[in-house]
């Protein structure tokens, strides 16, 4: 996993060949042990003040230690057909130790960064990498006023993310000209403006990205409704709820805060519209799109029940296009994942760095950190069969072997699905036939238990076979 992590920022350039290379060592060390203190993850003093110094250089900055990540994540991207471009935000609490510099979350009480994270997958939910992040926050005298910047110009919003979101996933679609690219995002992303621009793009030359977005607010159709009012026009939700039933489907729901695991029966419906801009945006162009209505028949009624209405340029025009864009959609909880992955696996609410900009760069370490995790995780479920050695080295597989299996070296490498099994037992998981697939938490403990005995193996004499006699 070590080696393998580092070849994520083959390619880095800082300036200085002596902080390229403290940064393959400072993320090696924090991949190790992803749950620790930066203390306790680096070998001793000189080491963890050589990685508290390399934070607190002015060369180095969050986007240049993403770079090379980024073009690895861009390599993988051209050998898919699609690719899904996730866009979404966290919030990282740091009240209880504010660095220097670092604003308000959502009261004047907290205080912290919401991380705005750009994550590309597979349709299958293969994590292939982090495209970017921006990390903001919020000034004291700036909450509790966002009527009051309703009407402003969408670059001056805190929503422009969203829209430069899908501007990314563009430039990836002209990087990956071979693949197609989705942008994928939950009803935060339901922004006017980006239906305008990917319609403007229509027939330009060039590969674009599609969108694909929850909506959150029900738009209005060219279509007035004078039963409701002189000035009032029909729905987009009555419309395509009007609509004919395309298909039945039972679609797994993953557990929740707010609700428990379980299988969900929705019927499934898609229409072409027409939709009328915002009373803010009255200035916009009418904007055509397709639309997909998601809805649970004989749900448990506690405010959980699936009732999604997707906006996309995805084609609908058959029943596989529309449950590709189903399909598209469940893929989006990966980011979830990946977010829980960053906060519970690796910790970094409690980091603790004096200031906002040693912060910042420690953080896009951890994203390359908790994407790892989350790839071999997924790794495991889509390509069983590769070989182990795709992913570990000989001191990794062979010493995790013998300490779980307690048998003989194999005469080859076993397949890929074989050794997460031992890993994840390493972490805890219990492998039974009634369970679900291992996730991520018992995938990056095993992998911190592994890499311990990885470094036992390689100081002992791991070919020596004394470990397995």
């Amino acid at each position: 996993m070590c080696a393998g992590i580092a070849e994520e920022l083959e390619g880095i350039d800082l300036g200085d060949e002596r902080l390229n290379k403290r940064s393959k060592k400072v993320l090696e060390a924090l991949a190790a042990n992803p749950e620790a203190s930066i203390n306790a993850a680096c070998q001793g003093w000189s080491e963890t003040l050589a990685a508290y110094r390399f934070f607190d250089n002015a060369g180095v900055s969050p986007g240049q230690l993403l770079s090379p990540h980024r073009e690895a994540t861009l390599r993988r991207i051209e050998e898919q057909p699609t690719a899904l471009v996730m866009q979404d935000t966290t919030e990282l609490d740091f009240t209880p130790h504010p660095p220097q510099g670092v604003r308000c979350l959502n009261r004047e009480t907290r205080f912290g960064l919401y991380q705005h994270a750009h994550l590309a997958v597979t349709p299958d939910k293969l994590p292939l990498g982090v495209l970017a992040t921006e990390n903001f926050d919020r000034a004291p005298e700036s909450l509790g006023q966002a009527d009051q910047r309703a009407t402003l110009p969408i670059e001056d919003k805190e929503s422009f993310r969203w829209l430069k979101g899908y501007r990314l996933a563009c430039e990836v679609a002209a990087q990956c000209p071979g693949t197609r690219i989705v942008s994928v995002a939950d009803r935060e992303a339901d922004l006017y403006d980006i239906y305008v621009e990917a319609q403007a793009a229509e027939g330009r030359q060039g590969p674009r990205a599609d969108y694909l977005i929850r909506v959150r607010t029900d738009r209005s159709t060219l279509q007035p409704d004078p039963d409701t009012g002189a000035a009032a026009y029909h729905k987009v939700r009555d419309e395509v709820q009007r609509s004919p039933l395309r298909s039945m489907q039972a679609i797994e729901l993953t557990a929740t805060p707010k609700r428990t695991s379980r299988t969900a029966s929705v019927e499934v419906r898609a229409l072409t519209v027409q939709i009328k801009p915002p009373h803010a945006r009255s200035h916009l162009p009418v904007v055509t799109a397709n639309v997909v209505l998601v809805e649970e028949v004989g749900g448990p009624g506690d405010g959980t029940d699936v009732c999604w209405l997707l906006i996309t340029t995805l084609p609908i025009t058959t029943l596989e296009d529309v449950l590709l864009c189903l399909k598209y959609y469940l893929a989006r909880w990966a980011i979830e994942i990946y977010f829980k992955m960053l906060k519970t696996g690796c910790r970094v609410e409690d980091i603790q760095l004096e200031t906002k900009a040693r912060l910042e760069n420690c953080l896009a370490l951890y994203n390359i950190i908790a994407w790892r995790v989350l790839y071999l995780t997924y790794l495991n479920r889509t390509s069983p069969d590769l070989p182990c050695t795709t992913v570990l080295d000989d001191a990794e597989w062979k010493s995790v072997w013998c300490v779980v299996k307690k048998q003989p070296l194999p005469k080859s490498p076993p397949k890929l699905a074989e050794m997460m099994k031992l890993i994840t037992e390493l972490g805890g998981y219990n492998n039974r036939a009634t369970e679900l697939p291992p996730g991520p938490q018992p995938m990056w403990v095993g992998l911190r238990r592994m890499l311990d005995f990885a470094t036992a193996w390689l100081n002992f004499g791991p070919e020596s076979q004394k470990a397995c006699v």
